[in-house]
């Protein structure tokens, strides 16, 4: 049958839609309109690449229907689905754009034809952020660890701590991460990510350099010169309700399928970590002994060994740590340099991965020598360089059987799914930053309540949660805020960040909730909240609903649990809460009813754990 043509001209608009109706796209100009309940979200004025012929109004014409239907090995959900409507429209001298409008959002890419192996050209595509629109963005960094503070203007200035700051001509920051949230309409947002990054891409971003409402998305350095066929990742829109957007998997629906042929080695679990509370690595065996102590106590299935274990002190070798974990029945994994960004005066081990023979011959001996998996660190950016090289190690590893998380890198935007040994990913503002500046104490909470609107909506997210004494700075959040962290916020590896007496002087309840704690989830709903606010998700694991709430503000608040409709007869509940008694912070109540909402301190949290 032959694909049907739609002109897609103000005058006669036609129904280019999502599959459940609520999205459209229509042109406008040079660019185009997306609406949401014939709500205008988002206006594109400019899209295409540099270089072409492009006419008003570019005739779309549809493709296909799509369904995407998958299995994680973790993540948010284990079994992903979602349908989209699939158009294309040629904007000339070769460049054609593809849309695919799912029911939660919209992704497109430009593929080339016969591109001639030289530079590629740049992309246009511009979205208008109207001043007055409340949004939640992050000042651009190489390693994406900044706040996202609710603003209705684009007119803020750098960040001094930021390394490189871009700066526009008016003197305001121009430079923004992925991803970016948006509420255009009341209740209704729209999040701007990224998805797919394939070898020989550079990731982008977001730059408002030239005017205030017009951000251009803006690949970062690409040295390679393709001949014949290429395509540009996946620009990536999630919109609808606050649930839509915290519920979504689009970036991994997007995103190339997996490529293991076996991923039944792969085990998410939960993580003892020896940094936050010493603010240094990993070179004293008898600190990691204490660590792998605790996580065997706790049936914590990991323990990771940090930087500096090739320096390790009075005569002991990483040989014999890792032997001392396994012989406590604790997997080990340690830490890398990527020797690609901080590397003059940064720990090691340095200068192992980055030649192909080395890598390969690092990673075989990690497997040797039981290692789980690898924490590599230190990446300088978005470059096609960096991209490549996150690539080979996500290869390499695999073919090793270990798993890899990420730090001082790049937001994730599908490798999960692509690479599902990709088990975590840094990317983000976390409570390391208490060993770094005062700052964190009291922007703290604000932060956590945002960050299941923002970062952890695109792909795992180590923060390291979960620290009920201090480190160099304190913190003010409660114990059921930081015990709630570990379930609002999805990481295949969940690294429990304080130190081993805090956990083991919690009440056995907690320490049973730690030592049980699932690190993938076969579902997630949100519940209710709104970005630095509050916040309240359930999560299943198997037949037992996690359900966890923060307060971001500095005053008591009531929060809602509209619990699922669907969650069955309870056999058993047991709520985690604040008592406001500094000697003795919890309340820890069992039965078999369900609370309808629950009052919480300033900065406080819950959670209430669901035996069906």
């Amino acid at each position: 049958m032959a694909a049907a043509t739609l002109g897609c001209r103000a005058a006669d608009e036609v129904n280019v839609t999502s599959p459940n109706g609520k999205l459209t796209l229509v042109a406008k100009g040079n660019g185009y309109v997306i609406r949401y309940d014939n709500r205008q979200v988002m206006e594109m004025p400019v899209v295409g690449m540099e270089g072409m012929t492009q006419e008003e109004h570019p005739t779309l014409t549809f493709v296909r229907k799509l369904t995407a239907d998958y299995e994680m090995v973790s993540g948010k959900r284990l079994h992903c689905t979602n349908e989209a409507n699939e158009y294309k429209v040629a904007l000339g001298n070769g460049v054609t754009m593809v849309w695919r409008l799912y029911n939660d959002g919209v992704a497109f890419r430009y593929e080339l034809t016969g591109h001639a192996g030289k530079a590629l050209p740049n992309e246009q595509t511009t979205f208008r952020i109207a001043e007055g629109t409340k949004r939640w963005m992050q000042q651009w960094t190489e390693a994406y660890e900044g706040f996202f503070p609710m603003s209705t203007t684009a007119k803020v200035a750098p960040i001094p701590s930021f390394s490189r700051p871009s700066i526009s001509a008016d003197g305001y920051n121009c430079r923004w991460g992925y991803p970016a949230l948006l509420e255009p309409v009341p209740g209704i947002f729209t999040l701007i990510s990224e998805a797919n990054i394939e070898r020989g891409q550079s990731a982008s971003c977001l730059w408002n350099d030239k005017e205030t409402e017009l951000f251009r998305v803006v690949p970062d350095k690409n040295e390679t010169t393709p001949s014949g066929d290429w395509h540009s990742p996946w620009r990536v829109l999630i919109i609808g309700r606050l649930a839509d957007v915290v519920e979504s998997t689009l970036v991994t629906d997007v995103s190339e399928p997996c490529r293991l042929k076996d991923t039944r080695w792969i085990q998410p679990g939960a993580v003892s970590w020896v940094y936050w509370a010493y603010n240094h690595g990993s070179n004293d065996i008898n600190i990691i002994k204490r660590y792998v102590d605790m996580a065997a106590t706790l049936h914590l299935p990991y323990v990771l060994i940090d930087a500096e274990w090739d320096e390790m002190k009075d005569g002991a070798t990483i040989e014999d740590a890792l032997a001392y974990a396994r012989n406590r029945g604790v997997r080990p994994m340690i830490w890398y340099n990527s020797s690609v960004g901080w590397v003059d005066g940064a720990p090691g081990p340095k200068y192992r991965l980055n030649k192909a023979e080395d890598r390969e011959r690092e990673f075989a001996w990690c497997e040797k020598q039981g290692v789980a998996g690898v924490k590599i660190d230190f990446f300088s950016g978005d470059n096609q360089m960096n991209m490549d090289y996150c690539i080979d190690l996500l290869e390499c590893a695999a073919r090793h059987h270990l798993y890899v998380n990420f730090h001082g890198a790049t937001i994730p935007r599908g490798w999960q799914r692509t690479y599902p040994n990709l088990l975590s990913t840094e990317g983000v503002y976390g409570a390391e930053w208490y060993n770094n500046v005062p700052t964190f104490t009291d922007r703290a909470a604000a932060h956590n309540a945002t960050l299941p609107f923002t970062r952890n909506v695109i792909g795992p997210m180590d923060y390291t949660p979960c620290a009920f004494t201090d480190s160099q700075h304190p913190h003010i959040t409660t114990h059921g805020h930081e015990l709630a962290l570990t379930v609002l916020y999805e990481s295949g590896l969940q690294h429990l960040a304080d130190r081993p007496e805090s956990f083991l002087a919690q009440p056995q309840t907690v320490k049973d909730f730690l030592g049980h704690l699932p690190t993938a989830w076969d579902e997630t709903r949100f519940i209710s909240g709104y970005p630095g606010e509050y916040v309240v998700l359930a999560r299943r694991s198997g037949d037992t609903w996690y359900i966890a709430g923060i307060n971001g503000t500095d005053v008591a608040q009531t929060l809602p649990v509209a619990l699922p409709t669907d969650m069955g007869v309870t056999s058993k509940v047991t709520l985690f809460t604040d008592s406001g008694n500094a000697n003795s912070p919890w309340t820890i109540t069992e039965g078999a009813s369900l609370p309808t909402s629950i009052s919480s301190l300033p900065r406080g949290g819950f959670v209430v754990k669901v035996k069906r």
